[in-house]
């Protein structure tokens, strides 16, 4: 005959030392960060050196407000050729070769005078700017004055001719339309309303609610391809008509596709494609889906062990892939291989151009043409323990913490932070369970005395 042994419960002690531990092990990252910069004896590098090895081309950046504004032209070499920061936010830059090799357009805003407003509440004005950047001289080429909505007016413009630009319209009403600058008058204007309904999809209504962040013009298909990333989506639009059903790539909440992407390129027929190369920045991951038969597959995927937040992806001629990873604070170049072979130290880039190689992937040929693998995680054990710690959180939640902490902290730090607050309620949750536990044996034992009884006589 055999007895079954409980097994013992631990202490109250235990399991509060516990709690200490699994706190402090939790937030030690952060800690360290934080000593480290108050000592001095580390920097705000997020880990990344500067610029090696050479480039094959200057390189273009620009920050959105994560931190201060900024737009940054890079020589081969790394060493900074051009800085500017009298906007808030720069987002879209690309290359002008026309006017130049050393020249970009690039779209950015700031806070307006109260006498260009039409509202009380204040407004922005988005400028489209022609820069070069080894000169410096700028011009001014077209400018919008509207009130902010949730985010940034503008982010992404793209020429449809010489005096023609389409834009992305993020401030109410959402929308994509076409202007001629000459003139300052639209031509043509799609509403997202037209298609979506209000509040039952995308963020808040009318606030940031489709934050249609990027615009491409498809001169062979004559169609606008749009990123309305609260929608989850890529969009094609034929001027005059709408949306092209049939060629929506992803839905509202398919977070397996798309998760709140940003600047999806279009790589046409003639290079490998269809296909769309994007960030899918709350996925933490570049991923591109190759036209088959009338569908979206998912042709190309890229991920290691450090990618936080991605917001730019551009396929070189070279069958590598320039990659923003914002809440890291690197731009990376990435091979066909998915080994990261060029890096450079950048605080929250938004969008980055390689000058030489086309605007955007206009000089790229698509993964499935070119054979380019995939490359789903690296770093070693530490970059997959990092990365399971990661996917097991909410990424919005995570995300939102790097908006949160000061820029030197990391996405480590980030989960680290998550993970001690989430232990440190449990602890909480479970101290307030044991007061009231014993509040409840006070209280019967107090009316066991009044009627003469004794709890547990009964």
């Amino acid at each position: 005959m055999s007895a079954l042994h409980a097994v013992p419960r631990p202490s109250r002690r235990t399991l509060r030392v516990l709690a200490v531990v699994l706190v402090l092990a939790s937030a030690s990252p952060a800690m360290a960060t934080v000593l480290g910069v108050a000592t001095g004896s580390a920097e705000y590098d997020g880990g990344v050196p500067d610029a090696v090895p050479p480039a094959d081309g200057h390189t273009v950046v620009t920050v959105d407000g994560i931190g201060p504004g900024l737009i940054a032209a890079y020589a081969p070499n790394g060493s900074k050729v051009y800085e500017a920061d009298d906007h808030r936010f720069y987002h879209d830059v690309d290359p002008a070769p026309r006017f130049g090799k050393a020249t970009v357009t690039y779209v950015a805003s700031h806070a307006a005078f109260p006498r260009h407003c039409a509202s009380d509440d204040g407004c922005r004005k988005s400028q489209v700017m022609r820069l070069n950047v080894t000169t410096g001289e700028r011009e001014e080429l077209w400018a919008r004055y509207a009130t902010p909505s949730g985010s940034n007016n503008i982010h992404d413009v793209d020429f449809v001719n010489d005096t023609h630009l389409v834009v992305a319209e993020i401030s109410h009403p959402d929308g994509v339309y076409v202007v001629n600058v000459s003139a300052d008058e639209e031509v043509w204007r799609w509403n997202a309303s037209e298609h979506y309904a209000p509040n039952a999809s995308g963020g808040q209504y009318p606030g940031d609610w489709t934050h249609m962040n990027d615009v491409e013009y498809l001169h062979d298909r004559g169609l606008v391809m749009a990123s309305p990333r609260n929608m989850d989506s890529v969009i094609f639009l034929r001027p005059g008509e709408g949306v092209v059903e049939n060629m929506t790539l992803g839905s509202d909440g398919d977070h397996r596709t798309l998760y709140e992407a940003h600047n999806p390129d279009f790589i046409p027929a003639e290079r490998g494609g269809p296909a769309v190369l994007v960030a899918d920045s709350e996925n933490d991951r570049v991923v591109e889906y190759q036209r088959v038969d009338g569908s979206w597959e998912r042709s190309w995927l890229w991920r290691d062990g450090r990618v936080q937040w991605p917001r730019d992806a551009d396929r070189l001629p070279n069958d590598h892939t320039l990659v923003t990873d914002t809440h890291s604070d690197r731009v990376v170049e990435v091979d066909e291989a998915g080994d990261v072979v060029w890096q450079m130290r950048f605080p929250g880039p938004y969008e980055a151009e390689r000058l030489g190689t086309g605007e955007e992937s206009a000089g790229g040929v698509a993964a499935a043409e070119s054979g380019i693998d995939s490359r789903r995680a690296s770093g070693g054990v530490l970059g997959g323990v990092a990365l399971a710690a990661e996917d097991a959180l909410p990424s919005l939640l995570v995300n939102g913490m790097l908006f949160t902490l000061p820029r030197w902290m990391n996405p480590v730090d980030a989960v680290g932070m998550v993970f001690a607050a989430l232990f440190a309620v449990a602890w909480g949750v479970g101290e307030l369970g044991l007061v009231a536990r014993r509040r409840v044996g006070e209280d019967s034992a107090t009316t066991g005395d009044a009627d003469g009884s004794t709890p547990g006589d009964d």
